[in-house]
């Protein structure tokens, strides 16, 4: 039997919840590769809350726990995008130990066969005065040259240094072209707007996305080649299916939609996106199932699975967007991937716990919680720290 909760409401004012009983199961065949969908979910790392540091400046990874947690993904059939925000690279994660989670985690999916890829960028340079395109392009081969040796693939992600030191889209071309000519294979782009880094503001020399993105256009059509394809995650669906139209053939879609994801990956007559989210890290097993239900043609299934995570999708990333890592780990918390819930930064502290209760009966409601007996209790654990009992 699974206690009802009393939980924060609106304006100060608390309520009782009875959560549900059981667990929805997920159908997801072992082994069985996902056909019609590419799917990377970006994931979290798991910080040592053990490790006598300061956990604003140096907070340290719990490396098993941070590793079973992808063999889970892959377990699913799901992808790993490693080191990117999920992780809170450049918001807890620097440079120095996303090189160690790039080298664990590309080992790892080798032993399983796993897909990996990940993210590359210049968060070794402070973004200043003194930053010049020459600094940017060098930081950028720097980790290029590491996930290379590491034998793994690229996720190209947006820098905050290059937002800071371009004058106007020309030297995003410049930039971009060099990089793209030294990488042995084809990279995944990554457009992140400023609703998930302020620092990124402009990007592509614009602030007007329409002129954003030709230029973005411009700089895969010059080097298709060396595109696998690009993520953007700009929170507007109908921008990314603009976007998606005038792609080269050869290039592909990956939404970092966390809104509008199941339309997206569905597609119209005139083409679909593959996915590279950081919520199907949250709902990684009706993710997983829902590209089985596509794989077979049963799109009312597709529609029922993924439909029922959009609330809670659209709860986690709520303004301030960047704190949806907060709930991605609050929901890995309540599952029992993580025995605690602390993350590097002290970010567990970036949402409320009116946030965190409305989360908890969202993920209930959608069948996300698979041991709702534990999930109640750790729930009752936060409220209590909270004052509420």
């Amino acid at each position: 039997m699974v206690n009802s909760l009393i939980l924060p409401g609106k304006n100060r004012t608390l309520y009782t919840y009875q959560p549900k009983q059981t667990a929805i199961k997920f159908d997801i065949p072992a082994g069985k590769p996902f056909e019609k969908r590419i799917a990377y979910s970006a994931a979290h790392v798991v910080c040592d809350p053990l490790a006598d540091t300061d956990p604003l400046s140096n907070g340290q990874i719990d490396w098993e726990q941070t590793m079973k947690y992808r063999h889970y993904l892959w377990s699913l059939g799901l992808s790993v995008a490693e080191a990117m925000d999920t992780a809170q690279r450049g918001m807890g994660l620097n440079w120095e130990r996303a090189k160690e989670l790039i080298s664990r985690s590309t080992k790892e999916a080798k032993s399983v066969g796993g897909n990996i890829a990940s993210g590359v960028g210049t968060d070794q340079l402070v973004p200043g005065p003194n930053v010049t395109l020459e600094d940017v392009e060098a930081a950028y081969e720097e980790q290029c040259a590491f996930v290379e040796g590491e034998g793994g693939k690229i996720i190209l992600m947006a820098s905050r240094a290059l937002a800071a030191c371009a004058t106007g889209p020309d030297d995003y071309v410049r930039v971009y072209r060099k990089i793209l000519d030294n990488v042995s294979q084809p990279v995944i782009l990554h457009w992140l707007g400023d609703m998930f880094d302020p620092a990124l503001s402009g990007y592509w020399g614009y602030k007007d996305i329409d002129k954003a993105m030709d230029v973005c256009l411009r700089i895969i059509q010059e080097n298709e080649a060396k595109v696998d394809g690009i993520k953007i995650s700009l929170l507007d669906e109908n921008k990314e299916i603009k976007m998606r139209r005038l792609l080269p053939e050869s290039v592909k879609m990956y939404t970092g939609d966390d809104f509008n994801y199941p339309q997206l990956i569905k597609g119209d007559e005139q083409g679909y996106s593959h996915a590279l989210l950081g919520i199907f890290d949250a709902i990684a097993p009706a993710a997983a199932a829902a590209m089985h239900a596509l794989d077979e043609g049963d799109m009312a299934r597709y529609d029922t699975l993924l439909e029922k995570t959009v609330p809670l999708s659209r709860h986690i990333f709520q303004k301030p967007t960047f704190s949806y890592k907060t709930g991605v780990v609050f929901m890995a918390y309540l599952n029992g991937h993580q025995d605690h819930f602390r993350m590097i930064g002290g970010s567990e502290s970036a949402r409320s716990i009116t946030h965190l209760a409305d989360l908890f009966v969202m993920a209930d409601e959608a069948g996300l919680i698979r041991n709702p007996e534990l999930a109640t209790e750790r729930m009752r654990h936060v409220l209590k720290q909270a004052g509420i009992s």
